[in-house]
């Protein structure tokens, strides 16, 4: 359930005109081509083949999602002192989700999410659009399927098992996704026999994947997986570290063509301000939490 009563004048007035939009920071798409297929059953249920032509989509709320977040901080950073909580972070403030503060942060965080959705539906529209100008085909002639839609940094009521009991828990999902393996009874008809695709970006640079959710991840990770491989460079080491370089002409020289709004954005987002996204997916495929399924090499690339 969701209440756009919660949501402030301010947090409206932010989103009003950032529907399809990409948004700043990390926030990309990505067209790219399928370079290896490790899961060949796996890949034709998510109808992926080797060769084919993908368009891999981050973004999120943008800045009505940003404001519910920095409201609900200021709001929960009173309750939690009126618990006696020490926090280290006023990031980390929170409150007990049968608390009002608490029940009203998820009513307001499900509208955020709501707009999450309808702004990359509608960021996929205009991909489809654009295709159908360039290349003079439909995209049902092209073949243009969305295999998967997920969010991230959001939090979940779900069931987990805990201790040998089954409990109803919030698990928040913050630079994670959701990795359901097959049979899960919250996964669609359509992946409940082979699990959950799971999308994991590399850096401009490197390759992205598509996995599946793994035999693992309920047990070890409530049902999660990594987003991406993770930042190792902050977006000011990053931007000092690439004075006097050119990172779209180095990019372009790996064949990979960037479109950013400012070179801001690019050296914030540099391939070495990342992990090695091969090591880091490699990992999860290991550990069972999610199996590699496609792997994906980037030709495109544009920035907000």
């Amino acid at each position: 359930p969701c209440d756009p009563e919660i949501i402030s004048n301010r947090a409206l007035e932010r989103g009003l005109n950032q529907l399809g939009t990409l948004g700043s920071g990390n926030h990309f798409l990505e067209i790219g081509i399928i370079e290896k297929i490790y899961n060949e059953k796996v890949a034709k249920h998510f109808l992926l083949d080797k060769d084919h032509i993908t368009v891999m989509i981050h973004s999120g709320s943008r800045g009505l999602g940003y404001q519910v977040c920095d409201d609900f901080l200021k709001r929960m950073g009173t309750a939690v002192k009126n618990l006696g909580i020490e926090i280290p972070d006023r990031q980390l403030a929170c409150a007990f989700i049968n608390s009002k503060p608490g029940e009203d942060y998820i009513l307001g965080m499900n509208c955020a999410a709501n707009y999450a959705w309808a702004n990359r539906e509608i960021i996929t529209h205009f991909t489809r659009q654009t295709f159908e100008e360039v290349l003079k085909l439909s995209p049902a002639s092209l073949g243009m399927r969305l295999v998967y839609d997920v969010c991230h940094n959001i939090a979940k009521i779900e069931e987990h098992e805990i201790n040998g009991k089954v409990q109803k828990v919030c698990v928040h999902r913050k630079g994670a996704t959701r990795a359901f393996p097959a049979g899960h009874k919250k996964l669609s008809p359509l992946y409940k026999n082979v699990g959950q695709p799971v999308i994991i970006p590399g850096d401009m640079g490197t390759n992205s994947y598509i996995l599946v959710g793994g035999p693992n991840s309920l047990k070890e990770t409530f049902g999660s997986t990594c987003h991406g491989a993770g930042r190792v460079l902050s977006r000011t080491r990053a931007k000092k570290s690439c004075r006097g370089r050119a990172i779209d002409r180095e990019l372009e020289d790996k064949g990979i063509f960037v479109l950013a709004e400012g070179r801001s954005t690019l050296a914030e987002e540099l391939p070495e301000a990342y992990k090695d996204v091969d090591e880091v997916v490699d990992v999860v495929h290991k550990a069972g939490l999610s199996l590699k399924v496609a792997k994906i090499r980037p030709v495109g690339v544009i920035k907000g």
